[in-house]
């Protein structure tokens, strides 16, 4: 059995090995974890699962999902686009989604960076400074 230790080192070089470009390559990840699956090494449950983590990781911080309470105007929408590609590259993702329940404003997630400008945010922060 290979160590936890053993596997993640593994699956950081296959994952290294997944980009074209600088950029990672989803018919590469396919290709690394079917020739895993196939051939069946000692431990290559815990390199797939140490990879997928990677993968999952990386194409979380390319994408940004923008919720906001109404529906956002095009005009909108194409400035918080263009503020978004000029921090986090021209690689990045969006998705627009409508949730009622933020009663107003914006917020922003990529990866694990949230920007929180709705007015539900604001009332749950302003509910902790009482409590």
């Amino acid at each position: 059995m290979k160590s936890r230790k053993e596997s993640l080192r593994i699956a950081k070089k296959l994952f290294k090995a997944s980009f074209v470009k600088g950029s990672l390559d989803l018919p590469t990840v396919r290709k690394i974890v079917r020739t895993l699956g196939d051939s069946k090494p000692r431990g290559y449950l815990g390199v797939v699962d140490a990879f997928w983590k990677l993968v999952r990781l990386d194409l979380e911080k390319n994408r940004a999902i923008i919720a906001s309470a109404v529906e956002l105007d095009a005009a909108t929408e194409k400035e918080v686009v263009a503020n978004l590609k000029k921090k986090y590259g021209s690689q990045i993702t969006t998705e627009f989604v409508v949730r009622p329940e933020l009663i107003g404003g914006m917020k922003i997630r990529i990866g694990s960076d949230v920007w929180d400008g709705s007015v539900k945010g604001r009332l749950e922060r302003l509910e902790e400074k009482f409590n």
